[in-house]
């Protein structure tokens, strides 16, 4: 996710970029040899350069150690914007100290395309302007929107953050579904993929509702409902994926214990 953003940066020509990895993958290395960005394998490389904000792509397990290792940053009054899931902003300020100007954000990995959405919370004594700057970083990945509880971005996490691996899941077991009825692999899979970009593109291009999109491919005794039939059952596709959100919701409040 932080390359992704790295990238969305890049592309929306927000300029200086300092980016802190140690490991930094090729295409990041890539970035850094066009000098789109300022690779760095520590914190301490930066120096006393003033950051505006700080944005933090690490996964909680790995913050929660290397939080203490940002403090002088988030002293220089940099806003702190953290993209972990479940790690609270209380959790952070123990970090950071309770001065620090702390933004939370869930993006996700469409995000790379510029197809993204991230939900973004801000507690009361973030401003205007740290609003504006936070909604600017995050709009490199696609669209932002506000929640107004932190607590709301554990069910956002189980929703778009983790969603787009249920519609990879999804092509690959439409795929695999094609090639039992006899499809060879290639074009089982050029089928899934095209027929979930195709709908994505559909859904963002047609304004009505899912549901009403759903029904116009449907027709009275047809292929689709016979299918339809079987994935809205009782224990169908709706049951097994608010299952799956309980379950990445309940994940994500565990990580902020």
């Amino acid at each position: 996710m932080g390359g992704a953003l790295v990238k969305g940066c890049v592309a929306a020509k927000i300029r200086p970029l300092f980016v802190v990895e140690p490991h930094p993958s090729p295409p990041i290395r890539a970035l850094a040899r066009a000098r789109k960005i300022r690779l760095h394998k520590t914190v301490d490389e930066i120096g006393n350069r003033r950051i505006r904000a700080c944005a933090i792509a690490l996964k909680p397990q790995v913050l929660k150690t290397e939080a203490p290792n940002l403090k002088p940053v988030a002293r220089s009054g940099a806003l702190m914007l953290s993209i972990a899931a479940g790690t609270r902003i209380a959790t952070l300020a123990k970090a950071w100290g309770r001065g620090a100007r702390i933004v939370r954000a869930m993006p996700n990995t469409p995000g790379a395309v510029g197809k993204g959405i991230s939900a973004i919370f801000a507690p009361r004594n973030i401003g205007p302007a740290d609003r504006r700057l936070a909604v600017m970083l995050l709009s490199a990945l696609g669209q932002t929107i506000w929640v107004r509880e932190e607590s709301l971005l554990d069910p956002v996490t189980a929703v778009s953050g983790s969603g787009p691996a249920y519609v990879f899941l999804m092509v690959e077991a439409l795929a695999a579904a094609a090639e039992q009825q006899g499809l060879p692999r290639a074009d089982a899979m050029s089928l899934a993929r095209a027929t979930v970009i195709g709908s994505g593109a559909l859904l963002d291009a047609d304004p009505r509702d899912a549901a009403e999109l759903r029904k116009a491919v449907t027709s009275p005794h047809g292929t689709t409902e016979a299918a339809l039939d079987i994935l809205m059952s009782p224990r169908g596709l709706p049951e097994l994926i608010a299952r799956a959100v309980s379950a990445a919701t309940k994940r994500a409040k565990e990580l902020g214990a």
